[in-house]
């Protein structure tokens, strides 16, 4: 028997991964609550959360032990990921674990000399869109990086400015710049080739499972405001919750976050370990999140009504980044159509 054929249908979490999710559980809930994401809102990025998730091992976790790392699996990401998400925290954890990876892939990150940026105190953004390959591209985590690593042609290029790039005011709240790779102070070219673009492909891969598995806790936590708001509500002496307009769409949703979750938990397994076996499912994942965040989110704001919509309603926060996180990759419909191709490949 193969040895991965059981472990291929099984995504359930190990002992081992349970205390991970919920130790991060924990940290996101007691540092993290609304207050802090309505806070950080001008800049879509709080410093302190981020010294403090750093602290607790979340960017050395990521990294292979030749790279000073921890040697964690992308299943084990996906974990932290969701609760990331679900709370909504305004870090760019995503974007500089998956720059990261890809650096110590190329061979670039030195334990030592980059102890910086493996550490979490020097920031790395990663280029998300498909397809930019020239020119000036808006970069999610630009605005606070302070390396920023770009495909140029075929090559492989990090970027650093001495002034960081202004934000751009965004519907996602994320810290995002316009960059110009040709106004850059510090140029350098890591990696060129087939090869090397091959690894930036599976960085964004990783981009879009963690972004996916983020997508599954937000996803998850606009439930539970739409479901505790249901059943505390009454018309006409029972609770709303109990009407099919309310209980159905909330089931659905439901359904929903479990299919978001196991889709996320396979592809992680399967870019983790046998990433030439179901190539699409990265994409997959993505855009299956992807459409049903703003879904789910505005569900929610439907079921507290005026309420829902209100600014400084939890709903409506929710609603805006499940719009505006997955525009981070571009157009969500070049996400579909490389499912579709890697699928058909696949199957030729």
């Amino acid at each position: 028997m193969d040895r991965y054929e059981l472990r291929r249908q099984d995504y359930s979490l190990s002992e081992d991964q349970s205390e991970l999710q919920a130790a991060y559980a924990k940290f996101f809930r007691s540092r993290c609550p609304l207050e802090v994401v309505r806070a950080a809102e001008a800049t879509g990025f709080d410093k302190n959360l981020w010294e403090q998730l750093c602290g607790t091992g979340a960017t050395t976790m990521a990294l292979p032990e030749s790279a000073g790392g921890d040697g964690a699996t992308l299943v084990d990401l996906s974990l932290v990921a969701e609760e990331l998400g679900r709370v909504l925290a305004p870090v760019p954890w995503v974007d500089h674990v998956c720059a990261t990876r890809l650096l110590a892939r190329l061979g670039v990150l030195d334990a030592d000399a980059d102890a910086a940026i493996v550490e979490g105190r020097q920031l790395v953004a990663l280029e998300s869109r498909i397809g930019a390959t020239a020119g000036t591209r808006l970069i999610p985590a630009g605005a606070v990086a302070d390396h920023i690593v770009v495909r140029e042609g075929d090559e492989i290029v990090r970027l650093s400015f001495d002034t960081r790039p202004a934000g751009v005011e965004n519907i996602g709240r994320l810290p995002m710049a316009w960059i110009d790779p040709a106004a850059a102070d510090r140029r350098t070219v890591l990696a060129a080739g087939a090869a090397a673009l091959a690894h930036y492909d599976r960085a964004l891969d990783e981009w879009r499972v963690l972004t996916a598995a983020a997508l599954v806790g937000l996803i998850d936590e606009t439930l539970r405001i739409a479901a505790e708001f249901a059943t505390t509500r009454y018309t006409m002496g029972v609770p709303i919750s109990t009407l099919q307009g309310i209980s159905h769409p909330l089931a659905n949703i439901a359904i929903t976050v479990q299919a978001g979750r196991n889709l996320a938990r396979r592809a992680s397994w399967f870019l983790e370990f046998e990433p030439d076996v179901q190539p699409a499912l990265a994409s997959a994942a993505f855009v299956y999140t992807a459409e049903e965040a703003p879904r789910a989110a505005t569900m929610a704001v439907h079921v507290q009504g005026g309420l829902g919509v209100a600014a400084e309603s939890a709903a409506s926060a929710y609603l805006l980044r499940a719009k505006g996180w997955p525009l981070a990759a571009g157009d969500a419909a070049a996400s579909a159509v490389r499912a579709a191709e890697l699928h058909a490949a696949a199957q030729s």
